[in-house]
């Protein structure tokens, strides 16, 4: 099997990417868009030993689970990974994904249930982040990287975006064209217009122009009043040359910079950089599955906590609860949450990084606790799960968006998993002081390959008690 061959073969499974696998002579072959039982032809494009990495030419024999995807830049953008896979499919997927990847990587064992699903498969984010470039002609275009790269697919829709995103699309692109400010060539560092964020909570927006150079954008915010009325508009500058999406200087061009609302009987409010579930639906789910696993008379203790919505509701069923936020625009949001929801004597705030306070929070925690954990895609920093491993709470409850740094964080809290040299090194005899109750996927992003997955765990000696 060289580069630039032709092959056929049956799909035998399917990777955590949702690409299809296929073992041909001794070469174990991933090939996006296939789906399990079919027989496809397929061009290599790397070979790397014994395993091979190939484009979809022909599907030969299709799945029954096959379905046309209806965006149309599916094969090329980044964004959605499973649009040619029908429903209960991508349902299935996630929770195996899950499963495999627990057992893989964190010697976990444990069977998954099945995955909760998303009543609504498109139109379902509340949040837009579009990236703003330039094509090979120089001219101004917005969409979504393609695969693995920072190459910008032009559009002027995303289908699993809310109907508004549309209007977004179009008004950046009037803009650009009548102000002649360009879109940002990352290649050679030019142009103004970096990326549109834009925030929805409840019929309100946060829009956040992120540009290289302070500019007039009195043009945009004319055109996004003709669709929009309940709206705040920030500028934020970004000089850096990373993939952060956010610089450190911040100017309110409308209203004041954040947005307030309602949900679940919190009131809040939110800014451009406040973390919030990007899925309404699912995230009222996935909530209220957390507090069904919290007992009314335990302090709890949110990690990441990010604008306090999920800390605020523990505080309200508990008899104390603790947030840890890195965020300082967050933090001061959850602030604000406490006191118009009359939380002040059962929510406390803390702003820093959770590897930093949650010994000392703990320290201060007396009788029944539990622990709750909504971390970044990277994980927990070894040093939190080593103070969670050393607390003693009652209960611990994960929430992950990556199903590979929970299975290390798991492993390690379980046992599965032990720390050698500054390696983890799977154990046949796992020796943690938790255990696993349940893991459940829920199914935050539909059409993607990602999932939020909920796992439950309890302290071995208090269960006993």
């Amino acid at each position: 099997m060289q580069k630039n061959d032709i092959c056929e073969g049956l799909v035998a499974g399917l990777g955590t990417d949702g690409e299809g696998i296929i073992n041909i002579d001794g070469v174990t072959a991933f090939v996006p868009f296939c789906l399990e039982g079919e027989r496809v032809a397929f061009k290599i494009l790397k070979v790397n030993g014994g395993v091979a990495y190939g484009k979809i030419e022909k599907i030969t024999v299709p799945s029954e689970n096959r379905v046309t995807p209806p965006c149309p830049v599916f094969y090329k953008c980044g964004g959605c990974d499973i649009q040619h896979m029908n429903y209960a499919s991508q349902l299935n997927f996630k929770r195996d994904s899950v499963k495999r990847t627990l057992l893989k990587i964190g010697g976990i064992d444990f069977e998954a249930e099945q995955t909760v699903p998303c009543d609504r498969q498109y139109g379902y984010r509340n949040k837009l982040v579009l990236p703003i470039g330039v094509d090979g002609e120089g001219r101004t275009i917005v969409g979504f990287y393609a695969r693995r790269s920072h190459r910008i697919v032009p559009s002027d829709n995303c289908l699993i975006q809310a109907e508004w995103a549309k209007k977004v699309y179009s008004a950046v692109l009037d803009f650009a064209a009548v102000t002649g400010v360009s879109g940002y060539d990352e290649q050679k560092g030019k142009g103004a217009l970096r990326r549109i964020a834009v925030r929805e909570i409840a019929g309100k927006f946060v829009f956040a122009l992120v540009v290289t150079r302070n500019i007039d954008v009195s043009y945009l915010i004319t055109e996004l009043e003709k669709h929009f009325k309940d709206f705040t508009f920030l500028l934020n500058v970004n000089t850096d040359k990373t993939n952060g999406i956010f610089g450190k200087e911040w100017h309110i061009c409308r209203g004041d910079g954040f947005i307030e609302a309602e949900s679940n009987g919190i009131l809040y409010s939110a800014g451009a950089n406040t973390f919030l579930q990007v899925n309404d639906g699912v995230r009222d789910k996935l909530y209220a599955r957390v507090l069904s696993e919290v007992d009314a008379d335990c302090t709890a203790v949110d990690l990441y906590s990010g604008g306090g919505m999920l800390t605020a509701m523990l505080a309200k069923k508990c008899s104390k609860a603790y947030g840890i936020e890195i965020v300082a625009e967050a933090s001061e949001c959850a602030d604000e949450l406490k006191e118009r929801n009359g939380l002040c004597g059962k929510m406390v705030n803390i702003c820093g990084a959770a590897e930093n306070e949650i010994d000392g929070v703990l320290k201060t925690v007396k009788g029944k606790s539990v622990i709750v954990c909504d971390p970044p895609r990277k994980g927990m920093e070894r040093s939190v799960v080593r103070a969670i491993a050393a607390s003693g709470a009652d209960k611990v409850i994960l929430v992950s968006c990556n199903p590979a740094t929970l299975a290390r964080d798991l492993g390690l809290l379980t046992g599965t998993l032990v720390e050698d040299g500054g390696k983890l090194v799977k154990t046949n005899a796992p020796s943690g002081g938790y255990r696993i109750i349940s893991v459940t996927p829920f199914d935050m992003f539909p059409q993607t390959k990602w999932c939020e997955t909920l796992v439950v765990l309890s302290h071995k000696k208090k269960a006993s008690l």
